[in-house]
């Protein structure tokens, strides 16, 4: 049995700490929502984020920052790359002794093209990072709480810390998960793949069908293999959970906040509209940004990412940008 801290009980966080509860392992989520955190330990819900089930007993919650530190040498951060930085600085402040880094978000940072391990190492004390492990691959929290067969990846520079968590979370029942060692390809293709979400969502708004996406797919992963070899990642990563696998589950899903952003966009909504009307964080909107300038960078053809920045960002109509798609030189594929 293992101690565990989370940061961040919204939908993944708690899906996450249901699994290690169900697991055996002890758990202390932290919210900085006193209402959550009295829900969790009082009635041992979360009705908000997981509107079926209940958190097992051995799952607790703190807004305690401090608490959350001394709790246990493994945390696990599932918060939004957007206030990351935040929820670091937070730590440095408590941290007292090395801890291993479980990262379940899925984005880049938009001003600096960093991943979260960069941003990990850029803001923590490396005498504070015991190790780092990117928990990723198709999964959706909805699934999750229903007990679902659901397959990830624990990646890490480190093969040791992978397998650690790797036995952490698997069961026989409902979650298994693999291990990798392409942490900059897997960090990569889990925020990549959500710009192509929201491209798919725009498909799906403007009523085209089954043939666009999976031409969208497929085109998808030729950007997506271009970006992770020009930015260090390894060819194999692409077609492996991390990449094509998460990739199917959030281009083509409902349960999508990138798939659902999109549909939005398509319909006439701008950025602001869309995420006003959401209940979770859009990663693609940034990624999108931090990604299409970061291909400037690298001198990339990506037509689609491309694609979905100019409609965010420079506000051009969906139907016109698809159009424009269709009428690229014609070349081999």
């Amino acid at each position: 049995m293992e101690k565990v801290s989370i940061i961040g009980a919204g939908s993944w966080g708690s899906a996450l700490a249901r699994i290690l509860g169900d697991n055996g392992h002890q758990v202390l989520l932290y919210d900085t929502d006193e209402k959550t955190v009295e829900e969790i330990n009082q009635y041992h819900t979360n009705v908000a984020k997981l509107p079926i089930g209940m958190l097992p007993l051995n799952v607790q919650a703190t807004t305690d920052v401090k608490k959350v530190a001394e709790f246990a040498e493994i945390i696990i951060l599932s918060v939004p790359t957007k206030v990351l930085r935040t929820v670091l600085n937070e730590l440095t402040k408590v941290l007292t002794s090395p801890k291993l880094f479980v990262n379940t978000s899925k984005g880049l940072e938009p001003d600096t093209f960093l991943r979260v391990s960069e941003i990990l190492d850029e803001v923590l004390d490396k005498k504070y990072i015991k190790g780092f492990v990117a928990l990723t691959g198709p999964s959706h929290a909805e699934e999750v709480i229903r007990q679902l067969p659901t397959m990830i990846c624990s990646v890490s520079n480190c093969h040791q810390d992978a397998v650690k968590i790797q036995y952490l979370f698997s069961n026989k029942t409902y979650f298994r998960v693999y291990t990798g060692h392409d942490l900059i390809g897997s960090e990569l293709c889990s925020a990549i793949k959500n710009v192509y979400a929201i491209a798919s969502g725009m498909l799906e708004g403007l009523g085209y069908g089954d043939n666009a996406r999976a031409g969208l797919i497929s085109r998808a992963l030729v950007e997506m293999k271009r970006i992770v070899i020009a930015m260090g990642g390894k060819e194999e990563t692409i077609y492996g959970l991390t990449g094509v696998g998460d990739l199917i589950v959030t281009t083509t899903s409902h349960h999508s906040r990138n798939y659902q952003a999109g549909v939005k966009l398509a319909q006439g909504k701008d950025l602001n509209e869309t995420i006003a009307s959401m209940s979770m964080v859009v990663e693609g909107a940034r990624t999108a940004e931090a990604i299409y300038f970061a291909a400037r960078k690298y001198k990339l053809e990506t037509p689609i990412i491309d694609a979905v920045y100019q409609i965010i960002y420079e506000k051009k109509a969906v139907a016109k940008v698809v159009k424009e798609l269709m009428n690229r030189a014609l070349k081999d594929e």
